[in-house]
């Protein structure tokens, strides 16, 4: 039973909502976010079984330190939800070069330090849950967002090692991997057909879910697993074809830059408020 939970980039968006479901689920939460300050307040809205501290994931001690203060202030943690992402847009070529680390740090660094980090401490004690968020990007890899998806796969492939490495232990993996959900990292995006855009709570719920049951791989909304493992699983003339007929390639590359950027203006301060 996963009765304390830790989770990054839990200032806002699917973060938030996870510390809320988790919350109503009985749990004491403790969230982390670069925007600290946005992180205590937030966990002050969200009651006494909540907790706020500041963490950059790309600080492997700051990492380290954040886990030791979760567990100061709520116990021994049962969980851990490696959430944090940044998703700039744009065609690679024209990248910029500190962007294309900055994705790489966070979404995919973030989440080797902070599994790392939960297994030293859950191995030992003979149990706990890690959740990693990839997207459906890590499966169906579309124009716009390729130092993006490239993170994504890399968190598939990596936590699917990890669940491979921890078979036969009681420590348990699940991997989230979330469509369009209507969050401010989506500002902007063109539609796709057939794509249904959902809730954070909706990636929140599946979350709570998997840490109730074990739940390997959940896709949220779901009926976009079958579509994912269609693209993943088939010869590239197929797969081409079924992301053009969802104009997939299209979301990020024909994205209005102009209504992106608040986030984009966000994402630069808040990455650049320390360095590992």
């Amino acid at each position: 039973m996963i009765r304390t939970i830790a989770i990054t980039g839990g200032a806002r968006g699917i973060g938030r909502a996870t510390a809320e479901a988790c919350l109503a689920a009985g749990m004491s939460v403790v969230i982390g976010d670069v925007e600290g300050a946005a992180c205590a307040d937030v966990a002050a809205e969200l009651g006494d079984r909540a907790f706020g501290l500041p963490l950059d994931v790309r600080d492997p001690q700051g990492f380290k330190a954040f886990l030791d203060h979760a567990e100061n202030a709520v116990g021994q943690l049962d969980a851990l939800v490696n959430n944090a992402g940044i998703a700039p847009i744009g065609l690679f070529a024209d990248e910029d070069p500190d962007d294309t680390q900055r994705v790489l740090d966070i979404n995919l660094g973030g989440v080797l330090t902070g599994t790392r980090l939960a297994l030293q401490r859950f191995l030992p004690r003979g149990h706990g849950h890690i959740v990693n968020l990839a997207s459906s990007a890590g499966q169906i890899a579309t124009a716009g967002g390729a130092t993006y998806a490239a993170t994504k796969h890399g968190v598939v492939g990596f936590t699917r090692a990890i669940r491979a490495e921890t078979r036969g232990t009681a420590l348990r993996t699940t991997l989230v991997m979330p469509g369009l959900i209507r969050t401010d990292m989506i500002q902007g995006f063109a539609k796709a057909r057939g794509t249904r855009v959902v809730g954070p709570e909706k990636v929140a719920g599946a979350i709570v879910e998997a840490l109730r049951t074990g739940r390997e791989e959940v896709f949220v909304p779901r009926e976009l697993g079958p579509v994912a493992r269609l693209v993943a699983g088939t010869p590239p003339a197929i797969a081409d074809r079924v992301k053009r007929a969802l104009r997939a390639d299209a979301i990020m590359v024909a994205a209005d830059m102009g209504a992106r950027t608040d986030y984009r203006n966000r994402m630069q301060r808040t990455v650049r408020q320390s360095q590992p």
